[in-house]
């Protein structure tokens, strides 16, 4: 029972790592880009 908790609790921290390394070192900027949408005003 003891080696279950433990191996659950070395996947844990493993799992917590690399979650962690993926933030930091993967590419999470956004893409970026010009939008044009017309806008009609009601200037009666």
């Amino acid at each position: 029972m003891g080696r279950i908790f433990k191996a659950l609790l070395v996947l844990a921290v493993l799992g917590f790592i690399g979650l962690t390394g993926y933030a930091y070192l993967a590419d999470l900027s956004p893409a970026q880009g010009e939008v044009k949408v017309p806008v009609t005003l009601n200037a009666d």
